[in-house]
């Protein structure tokens, strides 16, 4: 196997992303009948195949200019630029691209003070982040030089043994450039000189970044892969009970359920057999709120979730139905989706429920959970074990929708289908339709349509949801692009 293949890098005339030889031969004859350009179709395919994102972490103490680094990478304003505790951050991921590569950003704050020491808390958290990540950019102030805490972080660095890149930000012409260079004495290779502020030097970091990000994540989770257990993450706002279920899976206190428990880390992963199988569950309850620290602790939140869900094939969200759902928790739930895993969610404390709060949770779920219709739900209580063995089942459907495969001439004759009984309304005099398509990858299902003319947004996801109704996707996102024919070819 090539280096290509190994990537999962779709190439013509080798392994056709999930095509076979003659199905690709088949589906590329009906591409060029209906005009397009094989090269655009070739494109196209590659760019649905790739799959999940390399994943880089922007990490350093408060101060050294991270966030205004992860802005300057993604050229537009997204990362949170003030260093000071309290500041609400609800995303800690982005999507990144240099010189035709994309990638997924992960920005750390650095800015939390608290009773454990900055030292102690800038690692930590460096260390969730890291957890997640293929490739690091460690952010040094090359004008104040290293600092205990940098070679704290950098003792974690060498620990987690992931590819670091050396930023010395703050280097706004050639005079501080001499300030950089002392920044060798940290261990981790060349500093590279930037002003993440004024841009300077940053084209040139990302084409280092790009040499020590992976074309394509290795993939730890995987069908089998190396035949070892099916990856699960219990995600979900604090105290809504992820480690009591943990615990009630194993039959044992794997698990310390400890509300004052700050940011000390349990362990991740836990082998446990269920259902005569063996599942790799990663806990993320090692994140607690604190009534002092209630922003920077769903932050460390937010980060915890983001590792964890890095190294999952299925997500199962737990949500606490004595409490309203919360933005916290659609929150989480969308983080799930946009890191395609499989989801399922499970509805926990419900021996709890009376008759009036069950009213309202029924309707909380069809207003705000509408776009997550197809997740499997689950009614169970962590703490008395009620339903549990519900759980398995509803995993194993999600994990069968996220690696389901529609074959491309059932695809096609189910899309004429709907462009016959479902045409896209006329809009500006012409009506756009769709001529062909093909699934490009699975885990999740990504599918590539190739139309007419631009397909809006709302029949976007009424094709989604026919194709849900015709072929399953229980449990799992689905990505959906759209590649337009510039202009009509002639038939051959």
């Amino acid at each position: 196997m090539d280096e290509k293949e190994q990537h999962g890098v779709y190439e013509p005339g080798h392994d056709h992303g999930e095509l076979g030889d003659a199905e690709f031969d088949r589906f590329m004859e009906l591409a060029a009948e209906e005009g397009f350009d094989a090269e655009e179709v070739e494109d196209a395919l590659e760019e649905a195949s790739q799959g999940p994102l390399p994943v880089l972490a922007v990490v350093g103490r408060p101060n050294v200019g991270k966030s205004t680094l992860v802005n300057r990478i993604l050229g537009r304003r997204e990362a949170v630029v003030e260093d000071r505790p309290g500041v609400t951050r609800d995303r800690v991921s982005y999507e990144g691209e240099w010189a035709g590569r994309r990638f997924k950003l992960v920005d750390t704050g650095g800015w939390e003070q608290d009773v454990l020491g900055m030292e102690a808390t800038v690692a930590a958290q460096a260390e969730f982040a890291v957890e997640a990540a293929d490739a690091v950019v460690l952010v040094v102030d090359a004008q104040v030089g290293a600092t205990d805490t940098d070679e704290a972080v950098v003792r974690m660095l060498r620990k987690a043994g992931k590819p670091v890149v050396l930023c010395a930000n703050k280097v706004d012409g050639p005079n501080g450039e001499a300030d950089a260079t002392y920044l060798w004495a940290l261990g981790l290779g060349e500093p590279h000189p930037v002003s993440a502020l004024h841009g300077r030097g940053t084209g040139d970091l990302l084409d280092v970044v790009l040499e020590a990000l992976p074309e394509a994540p290795e993939q730890t989770f995987g069908r089998g892969g190396a035949g070892g257990p099916r990856r699960i993450a219990l995600i979900g706002r604090p105290n809504v009970g992820k480690s009591s279920l943990l615990n009630k899976v194993a039959k044992q206190e794997r698990v310390v359920v400890d509300e004052t428990a700050g940011t000390t880390r349990d362990p991740v992963d836990e082998l446990i057999e269920l259902a005569g199988k063996s599942w790799m569950f990663v806990d993320t309850a090692g994140i607690r709120r604190r009534v002092h620290l209630q922003e920077g602790a769903d932050y460390y939140a937010s980060l915890r979730t983001a590792a964890a869900l890095e190294k999952a094939e299925v997500a199962v969200v737990l949500i606490d139905v004595t409490e309203a759902i919360s933005v916290q928790d659609l929150r989480i739930i969308t983080m799930a989706v946009e890191a395609g895993r499989a989801l399922v969610i499970a509805y926990n404390k419900w021996d709890n429920l009376d008759e009036e709060r069950r009213f309202y949770l029924e309707r909380e779920i069809e207003r705000d959970l509408v776009q997550v219709r197809w997740a499997p739900r689950v009614n169970i209580s962590a703490r008395t074990g009620r339903h549990m063995e519900k759980l398995v089942p509803a995993i194993e459907t999600a994990l069968e929708g996220w690696e389901t495969r529609v074959p491309t001439g059932k695809l096609n004759s189910f899309l004429g289908e709907i462009v016959a009984s479902n045409p896209h309304p006329v809009r500006g005099g012409k009506q756009p339709r769709i001529l062909f398509g093909t699934q490009a990858g699975t885990r999740p299902p990504r599918f590539v349509l190739f139309a007419s003319g631009f397909l809006e947004a709302g029949y976007r996801r009424f094709v989604e949801r026919r194709l849900r109704e015709e072929f399953g996707f229980d449990g799992t996102p689905v990505h959906m692009s759209v590649r337009v024919r510039e202009k009509r070819g002639k038939k051959k």
